[in-house]
């Protein structure tokens, strides 16, 4: 998330720091036929020649259960939302959009209206900023507990994943900030405003509202105690002031994609957490894992000036007098019981420490592992997968946080290798591995240190490096699963990622007729089956299911080249999308995929926007070449990549059903259990403008400054949205 872009906003937190020489799988290919080569073969005869026996055995379905996609019947009928830059938001005809939960609202009874212009406090009882992942857990009529059919009644857990600070204090205050010397109720507001939040809504007749008189309301903020438990828990890695035991930790930030658990607790992802500490400069394995990290010798906020705890420097005699270790004891994923408002929240390290942009589970089946997916969001990361040392034990449906230990704190976690044939590999992250024991750059002490420094364990076991791996969603009919690729401006750069298979385009593409964006401007969606539909397997099949482009060539360019090569999977006015972010299947239309962009490359064109989808299935395609020109990685020649394409879709199959207001994100989504309510979040509206210079007034309007928020979107004839 945060995704920034070339026209002068900053991508905070998806720095390449992934220098490892893991190999592409153009070295593995070795295709770079030039394009005068190229024109002279049919695009069918080269996929044929060169891959067509390894897709035939590879692409076979050995699933002992049914993975059609047809079993979302249902068409999208509603008619596209047309793209625009207009200061508000816009749905299809048929359909009300409301808003629910914007920054600075109160939670709490006794807590005053949001004035909205920088001198508000309290944001420990307040809505936190930049509204993200969320998910709606059905209450009992009474209020007593889960109920997963309620659908008029429930609570919302909401992430904070970051602040925008020109909106949260007032002018003054604004130009006057200085990290280096911060002021601590300035910090305190900008601590209380990441996070979480757990709020009751209901519907009494009238829509949805947020109900303050709820016990269940709670924020968990940057501050919050945590739990730290796992195989990195107690461990040397972890030890602070804070706790001389390694157990404990204070705060959870950056709280970007979420994911939940099939015994009812919420999970929430800390993406990117490094900016926050202001580090030293360490050496030996600490400054391989530093550099690894990103973590620098300045902060993104300067909070370590007011508290300590973000002071990550070595100025003690141990690491009981000074934070030095704070930074490992963020990145994982975080569990939240809605329905405890007492209980601490758990930090997870079995599940591995990186960017994490979510958490998205299998379908749970008794007597099998747990399993969930999640990916890396940075340049160049990787996709991993979780896998429970305990089978599933249905009356734990209830379990809690008790469960969460039983599942989340043993297991194996894998990373993904995706193979030139089209096939896949899950490879262990485990000490016992001879790559990651006997690996060079860095000397891996025991099972903690893995599971702290997983991304230099995915180095050592060769995984692929991906276009920053975004959110993720497993399709409730046929369990295969699907990831955005939001974008890499490095892909196919020189001295960069050379193109492979399952990330194959490198291309120029103007903006506003003024700025050139290169590499993977647009990204895309790629998607895989497990080895006979088993979520647990450590192999699997994928192809791309759609690609981002404009559905128009730029001025002056080759349209049929652009339409082959670009717009691969041949988008039109009513479905063009660019950097595909948030991704989420609904459970009620079984097959119903909604996606969701944090762009910069097309917001000349459009503000972002939510399109609804009925996917097929893996190798419901071709086999396709991409031709990239003059790509930097070869000294600007052409190349060409052979690569698996899922089947074009038609409008009737994917379209636009939403477009925000200006400069915002489009992220996080739920539903009602009926299907009849969907929510979304609208981040950072306006964020380019200042206190002095509003870009945006988005949702209040008229001379409002703007503010994240969360809507609720119903159609006007009581049915199921989106269908």
């Amino acid at each position: 998330m945060e995704g920034k872009n070339s026209q002068g906003k900053l991508l905070i937190g998806h720095d390449d720091c992934n220098t490892s020489q893991n190999e592409s799988l153009e070295e593995i290919v070795a295709e770079r036929l030039n394009r005068r080569d190229l024109m002279k073969l049919s695009a069918g005869f080269i996929g044929t020649a060169f891959f067509g026996s390894f897709m035939a055995g590879c692409n076979q379905d050995d699933s002992t259960t049914t993975t059609s996609a047809a079993a979302a019947t249902a068409l999208l009928s509603f008619t596209p939302v047309s793209k625009n830059l207009n200061d508000a938001l816009t749905v299809p005809t048929g359909y009300t959009a409301k808003v629910l939960y914007r920054v600075g609202d109160p939670i709490k009874l006794g807590t005053a209206d949001y004035v909205n212009d920088g001198t508000d406090a309290d944001f420990d009882s307040r809505s936190g900023d930049c509204h993200d992942g969320m998910k709606y857990f059905g209450l009992k009529a009474d209020n007593s507990g889960y109920d997963t059919t309620n659908s008029t009644n429930g609570l919302m857990c909401i992430n904070h994943e970051y602040i925008n600070q020109n909106y949260l204090h007032t002018v003054a205050e604004v130009a006057a900030i200085n990290n280096a010397a911060r002021v601590p109720s300035q910090v305190d507001k900008e601590i209380a405003a990441h996070g979480v939040a757990v709020i009751k809504v209901s519907n009494t007749g009238a829509g949805f509202a947020l109900d303050k008189t709820s016990g269940y309301n709670r924020r968990i903020t940057a501050a919050t105690p945590m739990h730290l438990q796992g195989v990195a828990a107690g461990s040397a890695y972890m030890i602070t002031p804070y706790s001389t035991t390694g157990t404990d930790t204070r705060g959870t930030v950056n709280n970007c994609a979420n994911g939940y658990t099939p015994w009812g607790t919420y999970l929430t992802c800390e993406e990117n957490w490094n900016g926050y500490f202001k580090c030293d400069t360490r050496t030996g394995k600490e400054a391989v894992a530093f550099s690894r990290y990103g973590l620098k010798t300045t902060s993104r906020y300067g909070w370590e000036s007011v508290y300590t705890q973000w002071l990550a420097t070595i100025t003690g005699a141990d690491a009981t007098a000074d934070y030095r270790n704070v930074p490992n004891t963020y990145g994982y994923v975080v569990e939240i019981d809605p329905f405890h408002p007492t209980s601490t929240p758990v930090k997870h390290t079995a599940m591995g420490r990186f960017a994490h942009e979510g958490c998205w589970p299998a379908k749970a089946t008794v007597g099998k592992p747990v399993v969930f997916y999640m990916g890396d969001d940075s340049k160049g990361e990787y996709i991993y997968k979780f896998v429970s040392t305990q089978n599933w034990d249905a009356a734990d449906a209830t379990g809690g946080l008790t469960a969460g230990a039983k599942y989340l704190d043993s297991g194996t976690l894998y990373v993904a290798k995706f193979n030139a044939n089209g096939s896949g590999n899950w490879l262990k992250l485990d000490i016992s591995e001879t790559a990651i024991a006997d690996y060079t750059i860095y000397d891996f002490a025991d099972a903690a240190d893995v599971a702290i420094h997983s991304r230099i364990a995915a180095d050592a076991m060769g995984a692929t490096r991906m276009d920053r791996p975004e959110w993720g969603g497993v399709h409730p009919t046929t369990g295969e699963v699907y990831m955005t690729l939001t974008n890499n401006s490095d892909r196919g750069k020189s001295g960069k990622y050379g193109l492979d298979p399952a990330n194959p385009r490198y291309y120029t593409d103007t903006y506003d007729t003024t700025t050139t964006n290169k590499g993977n401007v647009n990204g895309h969606i790629i998607r895989w089956k497990e080895t006979g539909g088993e979520p647990s397997a450590t192999t699997f099949t994928w192809d791309i299911y759609l690609f981002g482009a404009q559905s128009v060539v730029d001025a002056g360019g080759d349209d049929a080249y652009y339409q082959a090569n670009i717009n691969v999977s041949g988008l039109t006015a009513d479905n063009d999308f660019s950097s595909p972010d948030g991704l989420w299947f609904s459970e009620v239309s079984k097959g119903l995929m909604w996606i969701q962009t944090d762009d910069g490359a097309y917001t000349d064109t459009t503000n972002c926007m939510l399109l609804a989808a009925l996917p097929g299935s893996v190798s419901d395609g071709a086999t396709t070449n991409i031709i990239s020109l003059a790509v930097p990685t070869h000294g600007t020649t052409d190349e060409t990549v052979t690569t698996y394409v899922g089947a074009k879709p038609t409008t009737t199959k994917l379209k636009r059903f939403l477009v925000g207001p200006v400069e915002c994100e489009i992220t996080g989504i739920t539903e009602t259990p009926d299907g009849k309510a969907i929510f979304v979040n609208v981040q950072h509206p306006g964020e380019d403008g200042t206190t002095t210079a509003l870009t945006s007034h988005w949702p209040d309007f008229g001379t409002a400054r703007p503010r994240s928020a969360t809507i609720v979107i119903t159609k006007n004839d009581g049915g199921v949205v989106g269908i």
